[in-house]
């Protein structure tokens, strides 16, 4: 699997995935990693949507995770399908989906594979890679995002099992450490930044106007609501804005009540993106007449509201970026403990999804065994019914271990004459724990001369009638886990 991701800068540090010590995040010098180059990507004339990317050449699977302070593409690159030319199709789905040309998208995009990836997305999971450490709102558009790519098809099963992964490590951190404990979020800072702007301890008897219906939109009205403010309306430009209110204790707006709700406004908080910017223009008009200046925040990554804005006096005017700079850190002890429980997560999924590469190599391995054992059993019940004796038995096993052993003892041959005998030795040893070197030298008094000397057979009897019925030697066999 292949993960491509931008982020934006933002203050303090954070343990990145693979690192044992804190490490200034953020865009080098050059690249496009600010709220600009995101707000591009999501503002391109293609939206770019999981299916978009799992319809690929060469793509078995595609989650998109896009948020107001990341971009992520996670692919699962198809079986026999050439990693680095996966990867350039991709970059120009999303060059063509947000024209924005192939060459900045190489400078800009990070590519993580393997344990890195997947370090990656669950410290990204636990709000350990989030502009206010530790935030929650992050595990909740993890899930988002997965169900909304299984919901068109497009998530393989290895994507499913990994964003799931990523979720329980976010559950474990937030229960077995003090991380996010105080409930930060983008939101809440934002709304801390606004009560500073207007002096206030508390949001209770404030109107407060909501521009967007979707998730962002969904989490600052709860935490409205969580601060007994309600006086709350909302507005969306798509039309949806009286089911989504009433659904939230909220007040829906039509496009001719916005400005009066806007008029009245002491906060007013932008969480759409896809709508037409708000002019200052438009907003001084919207506020003819009213007693003062609002708070005016703007929480959406391609802006409900032109810069200008700021500008007007005595307007305050709170963006994304001042969320981030005011964005308190967490203790340094608390962010290393999560990453530890990050990174023994991250492991363990690896170790596990190594060990499921084999399963196939393992079920086909087995199934050839019983299919050899079959037919032999098979010879022995044609050739002498329930009266098989104990040597008809050895002798039709011991065709089974050289039917068995034909093919690895021809293979051994092959690479000895290649001069490779080394990998057969060290893949013995690995397969079956043998020790090779050891086993070549035979303790003296214990040669055998033949299968039956002394009597012994080496193998259980096989007793010809009654409770001394045929035993079949697909029971001998330990059974299948």
């Amino acid at each position: 699997m292949v993960s491509h991701h931008a982020r934006t800068p933002y203050r303090g540090t954070a343990l990145r995935c693979g690192d044992g010590d804190p490490e200034p995040v953020g865009g080098g010098e050059g690249r496009g990693s600010g709220l600009e180059f995101l707000a591009r990507l999501g503002s391109g004339p293609v939206r770019i949507t999981s299916d978009v990317l799992a319809d690929l050449e060469g793509v078995a699977g595609a989650v998109v995770l896009s948020t107001c302070n990341r971009f992520e593409v996670y692919c699962d690159v198809a079986p026999g399908a050439d990693p680095d030319t996966t990867r350039k199709h991709i970059l120009e789905v999303i060059s063509t989906c947000s024209a924005v040309s192939p060459e900045e998208l190489a400078l800009a995009l990070d590519c993580l594979t393997g344990t890195a990836m997947t370090e990656h997305l669950f410290a990204v999971g636990a709000g350990l890679d989030s502009a206010v450490v530790g935030e929650r709102e992050i595990a909740g558009q993890l899930r988002r995002c997965l169900a909304s790519a299984q919901e068109t098809g497009s998530a393989s099963g290895s994507l499913v099992r990994l964003f799931q992964a990523a979720s329980r490590a976010a559950r474990d951190v937030g229960s077995l450490t003090a991380l996010g404990d105080a409930g930060r979020s983008m939101v809440s800072v934002a709304l801390d930044l606004a009560m500073a702007r207007l002096g206030r301890r508390d949001l209770s008897g404030l109107s407060v106007v909501v521009i967007g219906t979707g998730a962002y939109a969904g989490s600052t009205l709860a935490l409205l609501a969580a601060r007994a403010c309600t006086a709350v309306s909302v507005f969306s430009w798509s039309g949806r804005a009286e089911a989504f209110a009433s659904a939230r204790g909220a007040t829906g707006l039509t496009s001719a009540e916005l400005p009066a709700a806007v008029r009245g406004a002491d906060v007013v908080i932008g969480c759409s993106g896809r709508g037409p910017r708000l002019s200052a223009e438009e907003f001084l008009a919207f506020r003819q007449g009213a007693a003062g200046p609002p708070v005016v925040v703007d929480l959406a990554l391609s802006r409900d509201f032109e810069p200008e804005l700021g500008e007007l006096p005595g307007l305050g005017l709170i963006t994304l970026e001042h969320v981030r700079l005011a964005s308190p850190r967490e203790q340094t002890d608390v962010v290393r403990q999560a990453g530890d429980l990050v990174r023994l997560a991250a492991l363990k999924f690896e170790e596990d999804r190594q060990a499921r590469l084999l399963d196939p190599a393992i079920v086909a391995l087995r199934g050839h065994m019983q299919s050899v054992l079959a037919g032999e059993v098979a010879k022995v019940k044609s050739q002498h019914g329930c009266t098989a004796t104990a040597e008809a038995v050895e002798f039709a096993l011991r065709r089974v271990v050289r039917q068995l052993l034909h093919v690895p003892t021809s293979r051994a041959r092959e690479l000895a004459a290649a001069g490779r005998q080394d990998e057969y030795t060290a893949a013995l040893e690995t397969l079956f724990g043998l020790d090779v070197t050891a086993g070549a030298k035979v303790e003296p008094g214990r040669e055998r001369t033949g299968p039956a000397a002394e009597g012994d057979t080496g193998l259980p009897g096989c007793p010809a009638r009654g409770r001394q019925g045929f035993q079949a030697a697909e029971d001998i066999l330990p059974a299948a886990s």
